[in-house]
């Protein structure tokens, strides 16, 4: 089931969003990359970063979604970034082994079913030194996903639901088998944020642009304003507002890895994660 995403949405918690991405990137250790891309660059406003950071690179960012790409080639990043329209396993399949010198994914690789088995490819785009950088939620136990969850399973939502796409991802530590066994050196931690959220149903608010979304997306019409409504409420008890907004833990996984100097496996396939 296909849903579209929301750019003025993702964006209301901008900065809690952008957080996880200048800590993953602020542990690559390239130099001076000549090719960067940015896979899953939303609209844009982090891939300015990678910009920022290396302005004599060719920077790349790649969405699968046209609205996000819109809103990014609308924006002051495209002055320094060319977005382009792709889906991430398409793009790995074209790409040209050993061209890419960073590769970041932000909060991407968890919507891609069977993601793990894109690591090779992932490696092999990279050129000899080159670094892959990517970041995913931890959340799956905490109420933000559960309580939806729960919610979507119930009728009348789950003649509907069950379609929708979901996140899922891996711990750190499996991550970082992968990576080895392919002969990169990994480094691979968790963080978990606690973000003060103002203003009335931050939580949903938050959820609604991401994790959310193709559930809710999935509901007709007329039984989105109960799921909302609903969702709102459990929410509301989950993540109390004790006065002064709403805390909420933000759990992310992390991985940055470099590959060898004398070049990574060239393994293109990715008809595993399709």
């Amino acid at each position: 089931m296909t849903h579209a995403w929301d750019p003025q949405r993702y964006l209301t918690y901008a900065d809690e969003r952008g957080r996880p991405f200048v800590d993953l990137t602020t542990r690559i250790d390239a130099t001076d990359p000549k090719v960067v891309v940015d896979l899953g660059c939303g609209p844009g406003n982090l891939t300015s970063l990678l910009a920022d950071r290396w302005p004599s690179a060719s920077i790349a960012g790649i969405d699968s979604s046209a609205d996000m790409v819109r809103a990014a080639t609308d924006s002051p990043a495209a002055e320094h970034v060319s977005f382009h329209r792709a889906d991430l396993r398409d793009w790995l399949a074209d790409v040209t082994p050993g061209s890419v010198d960073v590769l970041v994914s932000n909060a991407t690789l968890q919507w891609l079913p069977g993601h793990l088995d894109l690591m090779p490819a992932l490696v092999a785009a990279l050129a000899p030194g080159g670094w892959l950088a990517f970041q995913v939620p931890g959340n799956a136990d905490q109420p933000t996903t559960t309580i939806r969850e729960e919610l979507a399973a119930e009728p009348p939502y789950d003649a509907h639901t069950a379609g929708a796409a979901t996140v899922a991802a891996h711990d750190a530590a499996t991550y970082l088998r992968a990576l080895r066994a392919l002969g990169c050196e990994v480094d691979a931690w968790e963080t978990t944020y606690l973000h003060l959220l103002p203003g009335p149903d931050p939580v949903f608010t938050w959820i609604s642009g991401t994790g959310a979304r193709p559930t809710i997306q999935s509901l007709p019409e007329d039984l989105r304003p109960g799921f909302e409504t609903e969702l709102k409420a459990r929410l509301a008890v989950a993540y109390p507002d004790g006065g002064a907004g709403v805390v909420m833990p933000f759990r992310r996984i992390f991985v940055v890895a470099s590959c060898p100097q004398a070049g990574p496996p060239r393994v293109t396939c990715v008809g595993a994660a399709s």
